[in-house]
């Protein structure tokens, strides 16, 4: 079936101005009813269009149960480039730390981050939840009833990730922060010591391949140059 180049120009212009994933069904329905069916087969040909391919600067990606337009990877090392003699907006290396943890272990609340980091991450889990990369996902029914975080859609946006499922996969993860359930007071003092500073040498280590891997994914996703491709527009 053929279809109109106006339905295809714009689904093209709606893709590229939205600073968010547009789901197949917001799209379509943003014709009459009388037209979404030459929709869908505008938007097959959108897709083709917008394929990776080689000497192209941008390609039609799904991500987050959603279509957006982005740069492709291989233009990024420029686009890095170009953003960093501007000052970019990179998370922290805490604030990545502090990511990794909730989003491998969520929810998790902020005393069990402060156990697993060393350190406070009161002023780290504010500043991501004002990037609304994480969100508050209820109350642990404990003393306190302290809060508990959990990862949000932009994670998986700024990451470029469609789900929790592509997360780096961190096999030792468990291993390393789950504690073991032999007691340390059951060893001798000295042994206890040498297995606790081994125990943080390698929490300190998994915190610094887990902020590794998604600052990886950070830099990968160029979720700053992205919004410069689509005209500017900034986030809501």
């Amino acid at each position: 079936m053929t279809h109109r180049p106006e339905l295809e120009a714009a689904l093209e212009a709606i893709l590229f101005v939205t600073s968010e994933p547009v789901s197949e069904e917001r799209l379509l329905g943003s014709f009459e009813e009388s037209e979404r069916e030459e929709a869908r087969f505008a938007l097959a040909a959108l897709r083709e269009r917008y394929r990776p391919a080689e000497g192209r600067g941008v390609l039609l990606e799904e991500v987050a149960g959603g279509l957006r337009i982005v740069t492709a990877p291989e233009q990024h090392p420029y686009l890095r480039r170009f953003f960093d003699a501007a000052g970019g907006n990179k998370l922290s290396m805490a604030a990545l730390e502090t990511l990794a943890i909730i989003a491998y272990r969520q929810p998790v609340t902020a005393p069990e981050i402060q156990e697993l980091r060393g350190r406070s991450p009161a002023g780290v889990l504010k500043g991501l939840l004002e990037r609304r990369l994480i969100r508050i996902a209820g109350r642990k029914e404990v003393v306190g009833r302290p809060f508990l975080y959990g990862t949000t859609r932009e994670f998986l946006m700024h990451f470029g990730l469609r789900g929790l499922a592509e997360l780096p996969p961190l096999e030792e993860f468990e291993e390393t922060f789950g504690g073991g359930d032999e007691p340390v007071a059951a060893s001798p003092p000295s042994v206890a010591d040498q297995r606790s500073a081994e125990q943080e040498a390698a929490r300190d280590e998994e915190a610094r391949s887990l902020a590794e891997a998604l600052d990886t994914a950070e830099a990968e996703g160029a979720s700053d140059e992205r919004d410069a491709v689509r005209g500017g527009v900034e986030r809501p």
